[in-house]
């Protein structure tokens, strides 16, 4: 190590203990001199302590590093003991981020910098946004924290242990691409949900319908359709958020194709980003024409939580019996057999149906026929959910969300026959 190197190293554990400091000593600036548990210049100091001590260990060994970070802990837990006595705060908080500066100071030293600085941005981002954090954390419900233990049981501790090879007729049925295929969409679902939870309240319909196509376009369009039988006069709001979480949906099954097939990724570009803009396209006319109104629509209700187990294995089982459906329709009937196994799933569903088809492209299924197929899955669907503005909501509903959805459908499908491969040569 050059000397300009080890000033370099130097200098960034420094500046980690600087930055983070920053943030403490602002955070703390009520408070009186000598109050303070660690201002800017003991984080810096403490951030070049941890890297003049890793610069030494090449002379001193390892055991010099440890001592002096034993000793720092030492210090910090008798003046958390003295903080104690004087009836201070009991948080350790500070404690805990004056150690990891030590650490971070010493990595700066012995390992990579890029990871020990980004590490020490996070630290400082944390560490600012105390107030907001609790306050996301009071708005969690019971049945949300267990959501996201439950997102974590079937992505760390079943996704890995689940086979990985093809099973069932025709080996459509691979275990662990199925769980792969439900722990993806789970996940997708919830951030919908929980963007709904932590700001749709505050933000109104666009949002909702924003976010709620991540977690689900039927249902949100069922939700704001309810929202308008009870008061119609929120119709264009509700019709606007509505067609914005149909133009979500669009993207989502590209963000799916472009996991699991990205040859129908390439397929469906095209066709797909057309028919979210004109969705979108459509949903902001129809803001705009009644941009003036008071927006009563503060968030909706009865967007369920996505993540409850039963929700995950339904949508796992319906996944198989549609890839079991999809290949037998198939060797049955050829590319007419998916075509009518997309138009059926698109009734209620298109994430499996979209999952099941790119499992067959390449292997059973062309890739335009496989984009055909979705298409019909996602424009039945799209007509599903007019209905449902018009027959759940209001005519008025129906009316504003039903032609935009035409629209795109048409839009959608001239782009697909006249593309006919050539965007997969694009990308």
């Amino acid at each position: 190590m050059t000397d300009i190197e080890i000033f370099q190293r130097l200098g960034l554990a420094l500046a980690i203990g600087l930055l983070v400091g920053l943030e403490r000593g602002w955070h703390e600036r009520q408070a009186r001199e000598g109050e303070r548990l660690a201002g800017v210049r003991t984080f810096a100091i403490v951030g070049l302590l941890g890297g003049v001590a890793a610069w030494l260990v090449p002379l001193a060994g390892g055991m010099l590093l440890a001592a002096v970070l034993l000793a720092l802990a030492a210090l910090l837990v008798a003046g958390y003991w003295v903080g104690l006595q004087r009836g201070g705060d009991i948080g350790i908080t500070t404690e805990i981020a004056l150690l990891l500066v030590f650490v971070l100071g010493a990595a700066s030293v012995l390992g990579e910098m890029a990871p020990a600085a980004a590490a020490a941005v996070v630290l400082a981002l944390l560490l600012s946004m105390k107030a907001r954090l609790h306050g996301w954390v009071a708005r969690i419900e019971k049945i949300e924290l267990s959501a996201v233990l439950k997102l974590a049981l079937i992505s760390v501790v079943v996704l890995p242990i689940m086979p990985d090879r093809d099973l069932g007729p025709g080996g459509v049925l691979n275990p662990y691409e199925l769980w792969w295929a439900v722990v993806l969409v789970a996940g997708l679902s919830f951030v919908g949900y929980a963007a709904i939870r932590l700001g749709g309240a505050e933000r109104g319909m666009l949002l909702s319908g924003a976010f709620g196509g991540l977690a689900s376009s039927t249902s949100t369009t069922l939700a704001l359709a309810r929202v308008v039988r009870v008061q119609p006069a929120l119709a264009p709001q509700a019709a606007a958020g509505a067609v914005i979480a149909g133009s979500v949906t669009f993207l989502r099954i590209l963000a799916l194709t472009r996991v699991f097939q990205p040859a129908l990724f390439a397929e469906l570009l095209l066709p797909m980003a057309a028919m979210a803009g004109v969705g979108l396209l459509g949903a902001a006319v129809l803001h705009r024409r009644n941009a003036g109104r008071q927006d009563a629509g503060r968030g909706i209700a009865g967007i369920a939580n996505p993540l409850e187990l039963g929700a995950a294995l339904s949508f796992g089982a319906v996944l198989a019996v549609i890839l079991l459906g999809v290949h037998y329709l198939k060797l049955w009937l050829g590319s007419e057999g998916v075509f009518a196994a997309a138009a059926l799933s698109g009734v209620t569903d298109v994430d499996a149906l979209t999952i099941s088809v790119s499992r067959l492209v390449g292997a059973d299924l062309s890739v335009f026929h496989g984009a055909v197929a979705i298409f019909i899955a996602v424009s039945v669907n799209s007509v599903v959910k007019g209905g449902i503005s018009w027959f759940a909501g209001t005519r008025g509903m129906g009316l504003r969300v039903l032609p935009i959805y035409l629209a795109a459908i048409l839009c959608g499908g001239l782009v697909l026959a006249l593309a006919g491969g050539g965007a997969a040569a694009l990308i």
